[in-house]
């Protein structure tokens, strides 16, 4: 029986199999197209930590029969529907980096900086940036395609496990879908109007991070363990605080994060203008004069020495403090909450770990 430690080990061989039998299809067309799979499988492959399947098995292993059950069809069920949310993840990560054009994802260049390197090193005709973007699209597009199609078992010979997904899942599945494009719609439109309430953060959280990451896993696992509808609106609840309390660690790691350890450049969010939590706080508390100086920096290169102006303000002014009491409550909450599930020990304690984990990252 695959346990949540075993997880990511497990998810990756399922997306290593399906990258394989889908290269032959790509290669038939032309080894251009399969050399752009090519960019996407290793993508894919080349890093994460795979917290989107883990919640699926935490889910999973809230249902009715988990405890000392063996049953492999719905183990493997269990593991597509978590390698195909990861190709969910890839194409929001490959979009969301040409929407906040960055040039680093997990400190190796993003999809479309890889893309337009090729058109340069190739002496392609036109002009780079614009191929690199375009091809990037594609690339995140078929990643959508392909989790479709392997979340529902369909594919090349062998490629998946051929058991129908249930009706259930399938409506969860295309919820969580439709979630996480609207919240990145909600992002970008927060972005280009400015708008600076704790509000509108909070919206793109809950549906661009929390539902897709945690919540929706959640449900998904729980119904392909045959958890009854209760637990699985708890497990929601749960993972919408989950999620939320993971986006707001994330916005903090975003501005006070070590690159080393982020893979992003220092102060990034700020640069990339993205209206967080984080930032919506500070601009509310700060006084007027740091307030002003904190919008000045949003949307622009910064020195390291602009960075560290923004990053007292944000402190200072208490931003950053209520931020990390946030965090604590909303953690607090999912715990309490965990504790009031009727599920086994190992269940509840699984659980437990994966929420103080996304949580307790580190700067």
């Amino acid at each position: 029986m695959v346990t949540i430690a075993h997880v990511p080990a497990a998810v990756d061989e399922v997306l290593a199999k399906y990258f394989a039998s889908q290269r032959p299809t790509l290669d038939a067309i032309y080894p251009a197209v399969a050399e752009a799979g090519d960019v996407l499988a290793d993508f894919v492959l080349g890093g994460g930590k795979r917290v989107r399947p883990m919640f699926v098995c935490a889910g999973w292993q809230c249902g009715g029969t988990r405890e000392g059950t063996d049953d492999p069809q719905t183990e493997e069920l269990m593991l597509r529907v978590g390698a195909a949310i990861e190709l969910i993840q890839a194409c929001a990560l490959v979009h969301d980096d040409i929407l906040d054009r960055s040039d680093t994802r997990r400190g190796r260049p993003t999809a479309h900086r890889r893309f337009e390197a090729v058109h340069r090193d190739r002496g392609f005709a036109g002009d780079p940036v614009h191929f690199g973007v375009s091809a990037a699209i594609l690339i995140g597009d078929l990643a959508l395609a392909w989790a479709d199609d392997l979340v529902h078992g369909i594919g090349p010979a062998d490629s998946c496990d051929a058991r129908p997904l249930p009706r259930p899942v399938a409506t969860l599945w295309a919820q969580m879908r439709t979630e996480v494009l609207g919240g990145q719609l909600l992002d970008i439109t927060n972005e280009s109007s400015a708008d600076e309430s704790l509000t509108a953060a909070y919206r793109v959280m809950e549906y661009k991070t929390a539902a897709y990451t945690v919540a929706r896993p959640l449900q998904l696992g729980a119904v392909l363990g045959d958890a009854d509808d209760a637990v699985s609106a708890a497990l929601h609840g749960i993972g919408i605080d989950l999620g939320i309390a993971f986006q707001l660690r994330d916005d903090v790691l975003g501005v006070f994060g070590d690159p080393a350890e982020t893979g992003k450049p220092s102060g990034d969010d700020l640069v990339e203008g993205k209206r967080t939590a984080l930032l919506a706080e500070g601009l509310q508390r700060a006084s007027t004069r740091d307030a002003e100086k904190l919008r000045t920096s949003i949307g622009r290169p910064l020195s390291d020495a602009e960075v560290a102006a923004a990053r007292t303000v944000l402190s200072e002014s208490g931003a950053l403090a209520a931020i990390e009491t946030q965090i604590d409550d909303r953690l607090d909450a999912a715990l309490t909450a965990i504790d009031a599930l009727p599920v086994t020990d190992g269940a509840r304690t699984d659980l437990q770990w994966m929420a103080k984990r996304i949580t307790h990252r580190q700067r």
